[in-house]
């Protein structure tokens, strides 16, 4: 019955001045979302509230599974739209929707009324109230409660009436690319995909590098964060994915370096080159999946090892959060079971057995001396071979 869906949003509407040009951006992902889509949609925007109209045959459960990986949308609600012709007609279109969408009616109610469009001549309440006893009347199975209503009648007195019961919770957030871009370093585990979902969801579009080491790392492990990137891209938008080869890095590090401080040193020239592609792509910082005190890389003064070889800000979404908390975002967004997968990524299979957690600033630049020789051009070459792959993420 549904031709139409009205869509919610939360914080774009306290934008003042600058609101449509969150609402356009949202517009054009709610467009991106829907393309795989079978079917013509028209979407326009008018007090508020933005309409997607189908203007065919369309698959419903599709649609509604789209717009629910679009930021911004805080509801989806399922609509009747119908000219404004008085109320007699309003209330035969109420009886009507209610008649086809709920044939089990032993239920209690609430009419919920907004009166967007203030010419209408009856008040809001007058509507909410008239409509009640024409339920009743209708229907009088149904029963009113107007503190805890089994089922909530919305109608928006507008250019056109609205009518819907049903509004499904959207993911929220602020739409893609509102708010910069940003560089992720991702990886086969767990965190760096939530925080990648986590950054995007405030606006920023993500693109991401990844650091692989053949042979250390099979194209299992490199096709898992693929698969990752493609789960977070259902949301972000298309990603892309800079895949460096690191395996000379890491072993010249290796060769050169205190094993202590292998993981320290490693993850600082990831950094270095994650920087380098952040200011190619013009990204305004690079986003970390690092959680305070996680693990002995994750240490305040770890964290600030790293950081010092950054001029780019770095933001870690998941900088308080533990573990268990990191996984139910996971399985919330669908990225922990590939998360899981065995394949191991460059950074574990170069894990000192006793890293140092409290590295001395000094040491390590006095360790990476050691590196000179051949580090720069080793770097350069990491960089020019990068492969790029392009992740899209719409569901298929």
């Amino acid at each position: 019955m549904y031709k139409a869906f009205l869509i919610k949003y939360g914080e774009i509407g306290i934008k003042g001045k600058n609101r449509h040009l969150f609402e356009d951006a949202l517009v054009h992902q709610i467009k991106y979302a829907l393309k795989p889509v079978e079917g013509e949609f028209l979407i326009s925007k008018e007090q508020g509230r933005i309409y997607i109209e189908a203007l065919g045959e369309y698959d419903y459960d599709e649609t509604m599974e789209h717009l629910q990986c679009v930021f911004g949308i805080v509801g989806i609600c399922p609509v009747v739209l119908k000219e404004e012709e008085g109320f007699e007609q309003l209330a035969e279109d109420v009886i009507e929707y209610l008649r086809q969408r709920y044939p089990e009616r032993n239920m209690t109610f609430k009419v919920d009324t907004r009166r967007a469009k203030k010419s209408y001549p009856m008040t809001s309440m007058e509507v909410s109230a008239a409509l009640g006893g024409r339920i009743l009347e209708a229907f009088p199975e149904m029963k009113v409660d107007v503190h805890h209503p089994e089922l909530r009648i919305h109608v928006e007195i507008r250019k056109k009436i609205n009518i819907y019961s049903e509004i499904v919770p959207g993911p929220g957030g602020m739409p893609v690319g509102t708010n910069g871009k940003g560089m992720l370093l991702l990886s086969g585990g767990i965190d760096s995909p939530v925080a990648g979902y986590m950054i995007a969801k405030r606006g920023v579009k993500i693109d991401a590098v990844y650091f692989h080491a053949p042979p250390y790392t099979s194209e299992r492990a490199k096709q898992k964060v693929v698969d990752l990137a493609g789960i977070v891209a259902k949301y972000s938008g298309p990603i892309y994915l800079k895949v460096v080869n690191f395996t000379d890095i890491q072993m010249y590090i290796y060769e050169k370096c205190p094993h202590e401080e292998l993981t320290i040193i490693m993850r600082r020239y990831m950094m270095r080159i994650a920087e380098h592609f952040a200011r190619e792509t013009n990204s305004l910082g690079l986003i970390t999946g690092e959680s305070i005190g996680q693990v002995a890389s994750q240490t305040m003064q770890s964290l600030a090892a790293t950081n010092e070889v950054c001029e780019l800000p770095v933001y870690r979404p998941l900088i308080g959060f533990d573990k268990q908390e990191i996984i139910a975002l996971s399985e919330k967004i669908g990225t922990y079971e590939t998360s899981i997968l065995p394949y191991e990524d460059c950074c574990t299979i170069f894990v000192a057995k006793h890293p140092v957690t409290k590295p001395n600033l000094k040491i390590i630049r006095r360790s990476e001396t050691h590196l000179e020789e051949n580090i720069g051009e080793m770097v350069k070459t990491a960089i020019d071979t990068a492969e790029t792959i392009i992740v899209d993420g719409r569901i298929d």
